[in-house]
């Protein structure tokens, strides 16, 4: 799983680089979130198999902190992505003459450098919080990784301002959750009205691989944070946090590169390009 999300992914990044035709607002959105997805398993999961083969369960205290930062900005960059890749979707289908006008190199470098900033910054501020926590009853992690929450459970401090914390961000998620679904209940409203199945169902395809990557991403959180509390909660929250941070990853690459022409196109060119070149030489 490791391997086919680190591979994958790192595929569509060279793919939409080194492809002419692939350079556009959707597909530069695309090349961030899968240098993220790249990022998020390669936090985690090399220290969950290194666990696995050799046993040893401990991690350092730089580590853990290493571990939660980088997950936590990879966390937050996604939901800012999925959120730009809605609406590049909704001027695409909702507003197509303005498009050229309103998706700009410009506008693209000034979004993402600003989610860029905003997930560091706040990632840094949760690290830091949690630095400074005091950890006297116990040193053992109920997790497969360091997340807040357990890191949070393990503490004697206070950490009433940090929970609060929290709960803004799960506020601002939503809200951004929130506007994905409103940009796509306007596409679908606008896709309705075109008079051709046809144009319908152009119109459709280019927001399918996106409409599958929020629903893999978003619904475990939704599941998870909408579960009535029990004893197994933590297990499950254990099995849940396993699908978006190793499964969706993994399976993204595939969402957007299956069922995607101008993705396979540009592979099936720089495969040809890449045979000619090894044969000449």
């Amino acid at each position: 799983m490791y391997l086919l999300a680190v591979v994958g992914n790192l595929i569509i990044v060279a793919l939409v680089c080194a492809a002419p035709q692939l350079h556009t607002p959707m597909y530069f959105f695309l090349c961030n979130l899968s240098s993220v997805d790249a990022i998020y398993v390669s936090a985690i999961l090399p220290k969950m198999l290194s666990i696995i083969i050799t046993e040893d369960k401990t991690i350092s205290f730089l580590g853990c902190l290493t571990q939660l930062y980088f997950f936590m900005f990879c966390a937050l960059n996604e939901n800012y992505i999925l959120a730009c890749m809605a609406y590049d979707r909704y001027v695409a289908v909702c507003s197509p003459l303005h498009y050229s006008l309103i998706m700009t190199r410009k506008v693209c470098f000034i979004l993402t450098t600003s989610y860029m900033i905003i997930s560091a910054m706040n990632s840094l501020m949760l690290t830091i919080m949690t630095s400074i926590l005091s950890f006297c009853y116990s040193y053992k992690i109920n997790h497969f990784f360091c997340d807040i929450t357990p890191l949070m459970a393990l503490s004697s401090s206070d950490t009433h301002n940090m929970k609060m914390i929290l709960s803004l961000e799960s506020l601002f998620a939503s809200v951004i959750f929130l506007f994905i679904l409103t940009s796509y209940v306007r596409i679908i409203s606008t896709v309705i009205k075109i008079p051709s199945s046809k144009g319908q169902l152009k119109a459709f395809s280019s927001c399918l691989s996106h409409i599958i990557t929020v629903l893999l991403f978003y619904g475990p959180s939704i599941f998870m944070y909408l579960k009535p509390d029990s004893e197994d909660s933590k297990e499950q929250d254990k099995i849940i946090s396993m699908l978006y941070v190793a499964v969706v990853p993994m399976l993204n690459p595939f969402v957007y590169s299956l069922r995607n022409k101008d993705v396979l196109g540009a592979a099936r060119k720089t495969a040809k390009i890449i045979w000619s070149r090894i044969k000449h030489f």
